[in-house]
């Protein structure tokens, strides 16, 4: 009779075994296992290595380009938008350093600043009792005589604000460089109403504005409703005035900013749209892209992003060194119509 001595030896002598099998054969699979391993992370290392390097590379040149793009731009801008006026139009949560960037560029364009008029975040609102008031405070703030295009809420607001501070300076038009009453009581009325706030308390008419649109989309979704509304404004800026470009940094001009929005669009109409314009070179060409637009009437979509055609406007605009866009056309259409200074 096998007593439970030699069930309890037998059971250990077969662990025994498979323990000795299992150390035998690691010892067998360990040399060739351990030097593929290393092998494979030797690869690896040296890859991250290349990598680094590329990456290092490529942020050194583009460092390189962007201070030749510094360097370059007085030239490069020398006389191109002279004597023009510009707004700049700023949304919430608009980059400062973009707005500054683009500032800098138009004035070594030769264009002078208007003012600055931030949109206000209420006028993005959608609940109903915000459009309520917009809409009852654009219809007290619109002059007698002056009657609004159908179309939404914001649509009329946005309407009503460019007229006060853009013109396209033709016939029976406000004058580019002029102030007046009932522009500055526009403003003040949304001002009051918290919808916008100005750099001045009076803002002269410009011809051209630049919007520069929030640092990061809303949301990635084209259809969001601020982004849509920031569009509706551009539209509005670029039917009063003779030109207009929506301007945006390159991580807040992706899927679902208003850059986006237009150039999803069938048509964007006569806006042109940089999406680095938190670059040099990208400042550089919102100056260029409004002159594109006002002396040739050609828009476009410029930069490095989704949907842009080109870097900047090819060729490059190179105007007569004393004359602006506008100035030129008025010479050419009337000899007895001074260009404005």
């Amino acid at each position: 009779m096998i007593d439970f001595r030699y069930h309890l030896v037998s059971i250990v002598a077969v662990f025994l075994a498979l323990a000795v099998g299992v150390v035998l054969g690691s010892a067998a699979l360990n040399g060739p296992v351990v030097a593929g391993l290393r092998k494979s992370v030797s690869t690896l290392r040296h890859e991250e290595d290349n990598l680094g390097s590329q990456n290092r590379a490529q942020r050194d040149q583009i460092k390189s380009d962007q201070e030749w793009a510094q360097a370059a731009g007085p030239v490069l801008l020398s006389h191109l938008l002279a004597s023009e006026r510009v707004v700049i139009v700023t949304a919430p949560g608009a980059p400062g350093a973009v707005t500054d960037g683009v500032t800098m560029a138009l004035t070594q364009a030769g264009a002078k600043i208007t003012g600055q008029v931030t949109i206000e975040a209420p006028f993005f609102d959608t609940a109903a009792s915000t459009r309520n008031t917009l809409s009852l405070l654009t219809q007290r703030l619109t002059p007698g005589g002056m009657s609004l295009r159908d179309g939404t809420v914001q649509a009329q607001a946005a309407e009503l604000i460019a007229s006060a501070i853009l013109t396209q300076d033709g016939l029976g038009q406000p004058v580019a460089g002029s102030q007046d009453s009932t522009g500055a009581s526009i403003l003040s009325g949304f001002d009051t109403g918290g919808f916008l706030s100005v750099s001045a308390p009076s803002i002269v008419r410009a011809t051209l504005a630049v919007v520069i649109i929030p640092a990061s989309p809303p949301t990635t979704n084209d259809s969001n409703p601020a982004s849509q509304a920031l569009v509706t404004l551009s539209k509005e800026l670029g039917i009063a005035g003779q030109a207009t470009v929506v301007a945006g940094s390159t991580t807040g001009s992706g899927p679902g900013s208003a850059i986006q929005v237009i150039r999803s669009a069938s048509s964007a109409g006569t806006l042109s749209t940089v999406d680095d314009a938190d670059t040099a070179s990208g400042q550089i060409v919102v100056a260029q892209a409004l002159y594109e637009v006002l002396a040739k009437a050609k828009p476009g979509s410029y930069g490095t992003g989704p949907g842009a055609s080109a870097v900047g406007p090819s060729p490059m605009p190179t105007p007569l060194p004393t004359a602006s866009p506008s100035a030129s056309a008025h010479a050419s259409a009337s000899p007895s119509v001074s260009s404005h200074g």
